[in-house]
């Protein structure tokens, strides 16, 4: 496939992805002699489509399409906004357009290159991968949370970071129950909403001065990455808060609204994206990461797709929908994930391995939500 240098990652993680982001072609195909037959043969039929097919595992002409049609909409909203100093319905209306683009280029831009998975160049996916501090996240911290803190221990109590419910959500049967988790299935929807003002005012910061996680303890983080959080966070809050008071003079209530309004859309939408694809009352919770022999059977025990057959949700949400294959693959860029699902699909109906999957999105944020009542009801 592609050589072992292609994908880079910042810090090198305590613990690997449960299905390494990138190996050398004389490691990807062949696994031990041992290995079970099931992982063996599917990462064989993942690795000879792009041979097969003669096409790179990184970014195609739609994929750069959908970078470009992001950023332009991003800094048009932008530009339109001061060039012509709207009124205040078409100033909400076009704050509200640039609030959908960060949206996209969170779930389409920002994760892909996350994984390196944009250009074989590891510098296009470091430059792309700041549109995640653009958006106010630090682009830092979310790579270490989501290599370390996820996609090496999928759904494991203490370990996965997406499971984090601060005590207003019990994510797991493995942590206790309290008496407001009876109503997490009620209340989790508004708090979804709130997600993405977490991350900018609480826990970028939670994350860098009081860290929970054990390996967030024992990170020594560079200093520029300090300076780029705080300059980041000084940035974004200037252009989406400060700007629009100080030169186009908008009343603070129309401002504030706005940018609560653009959060709730961006939280809401991003949370869901993420969490029908593990906590749904199909996938399964692990007690430790021994649990299984291999680390693709940990995938789709712990992983769900939807929508696979709908190229409009695959296309706004990122190729997240095909979460199986982008864990698998991480390091393949999302617009490959349909075939590569369809090559998932046919190799686990042919050794009878599971697979678990919902047909629209609707349904699968319906079974998450019913894993919220269960949890927050059952021991």
């Amino acid at each position: 496939m592609t050589s072992g240098t292609e994908a880079v990652i910042t810090l090198r993680p305590d613990a690997d992805d449960l299905v390494p982001s990138e190996a050398p072609p004389s490691q990807s195909v062949a696994d031990p002699v041992d290995a079970p037959s099931f992982p063996k043969v599917l990462r064989r039929r993942l690795e000879h489509f792009f041979a097969d097919q003669k096409i790179s595992p990184k970014a195609d002409l739609s994929m750069w399409l959908k970078v470009a049609v992001g950023l332009s909409v991003l800094l048009g909203s932008w530009i339109a906004i001061y060039a012509f100093k709207p009124d205040s319905w078409r100033f909400v209306a076009l704050y509200l357009l640039g609030g959908l683009a960060q949206t996209f280029l969170l779930l389409n831009i920002a994760h892909d290159s996350n994984h390196n998975a944009i250009s074989s160049v590891p510098s296009v996916n470091k430059l792309l991968n700041y549109v995640f501090d653009v958006c106010g996240i630090s682009s830092y911290m979310w790579r270490i949370l989501h290599h370390r803190g996820h996609h090496s221990c999928i759904n494991l109590q203490g370990e996965d970071d997406a499971l984090t419910g601060r005590g207003i959500f019990r994510f797991t049967p493995h942590e206790p129950r309290t008496r407001l988790h009876r109503f997490q299935h009620i209340y989790a929807l508004f708090c979804y909403a709130l997600f993405s003002l977490d991350y900018i005012f609480l826990r970028d910061f939670e994350a860098f001065f009081f860290p929970t996680h054990d390996y967030l303890r024992r990170t020594r983080h560079p200093p520029r990455e300090y300076a780029i959080l705080l300059t980041g966070k000084a940035l974004y809050v200037t252009y989406m808060l400060i700007l629009p008071l100080v030169v186009l003079g908008k009343p603070l209530l129309l401002v504030a609204l706005s940018f609560l309004l653009v959060h709730l859309i961006i939280g809401l939408t991003v949370s869901l994206v993420f969490q029908t694809t593990h906590t749904v009352d199909s996938t399964y919770f692990p007690s430790g990461r021994s649990e299984f022999d291999n680390g693709v059977y940990h995938i789709f025990a712990t992983t769900a797709d939807y929508a696979t057959e709908n190229p409009l949700v695959g296309w706004l949400t990122g190729g997240l929908n095909h979460h199986i294959a982008h864990h698998l693959c991480p390091y393949v860029c999302h617009t490959h994930y349909a075939p590569l699902t369809r090559i998932v699909k046919q190799t686990a109906e042919e050794f009878g391995v599971p697979y678990r999957q919902h047909p629209t999105m609707t349904q699968a944020i319906v079974h998450h939500l019913i894993l919220l009542k269960q949890l927050g009801n059952e021991d």
